[in-house]
C-alpha cells in the first residue's frame, strides 16, 4: 500500500501577516442522514469521540472533530490511518438507517492560517462576518474562499482551518498567500 500524500506536500508560507500551511493528509468522512435521529448521532459520536456540533459549528480536539456541513450532513475528521476502521464502525451502526457514510479524505485539502492577523486574511477572501464578536472559536462556515467552495472554522483564537477540494488546493494556497502578503494589514480587527 502506498503512503498518503497531501495535495501540496505540506507547503507553507510564513512571510507576511499570517502563516499559511497545507496540513498533511487528514481523515474525512462525510455522513449524510437525518441528524435528528439519536441513533445516527450516537454512531457519529462513537466514531470520532467528540460531541455532535451545533448548527454552523465544529467540535474539534487535535486531529479529531465533527463539523456541521448542512441540515443533513456532518463531516467527521480523524487521523488519516484510522479512516477504514472508523468508517466500517460507522457503516455497521447505520446499516439499517437511511444514511450514507463515505471516505472523502483523498478528495480534500486542509490548510491552516495562523497568527494575530489570520482573521484579516480570511476576511479578505470570504463573505463571512469574521468580527471577533460574531465568529468565535468553534464556529464553522461552509462558504467561498475567493472563487472556490470551501469550509472553515477556528479551532482556537488566531487560527483558522480551511477545507477545500484537492483539485483547487494550489489556487487556495496562492490566494491565501496573497491575502497574507507583507504590508497588507487592513487594521479592521
Amino acid at each position: 500500500m502506498s503512503e498518503p500524500v497531501s495535495a501540496l506536500g505540506g507547503l507553507s508560507h510564513g512571510e507576511g501577516i499570517a502563516r499559511i500551511t497545507e496540513e498533511g493528509p487528514r481523515g474525512m468522512i462525510t455522513l449524510r442522514g437525518d441528524l435528528s435521529d439519536k441513533a445516527l448521532g450516537k454512531a457519529a459520536v462513537a466514531a470520532v469521540g467528540v460531541n455532535l456540533p451545533e448548527v454552523r459549528h465544529c467540535n474539534s480536539e487535535g486531529e479529531r472533530g465533527m463539523a456541521w456541513m448542512a441540515p443533513d450532513e456532518l463531516l467527521i475528521l480523524c487521523p488519516y490511518a484510522e479512516v477504514p476502521d472508523r468508517l466500517a464502525q460507522l457503516q455497521s451502526k447505520i446499516a439499517k438507517k437511511h444514511a450514507l457514510a463515505v471516505n472523502v479524505s483523498d478528495a480534500r485539502a486542509l490548510f491552516r492560517v495562523e497568527g494575530p492577523r489570520a482573521r484579516e486574511v480570511m476576511a479578505k477572501l470570504s463573505p463571512v462576518d469574521l468580527h471577533p464578536e460574531h465568529f468565535l472559536p468553534g464556529h464553522f462556515r461552509r462558504t467561498r474562499l475567493a472563487q472556490i467552495p470551501a469550509a472553515f472554522w477556528m479551532p482556537q483564537e488566531e487560527c483558522f482551518q480551511i477545507i477545500c477540494f484537492r483539485s483547487v488546493a494550489q489556487y487556495a494556497f496562492d490566494v491565501l498567500k496573497v491575502a497574507a502578503q507583507p504590508g497588507s494589514e487592513v487594521g479592521l480587527y
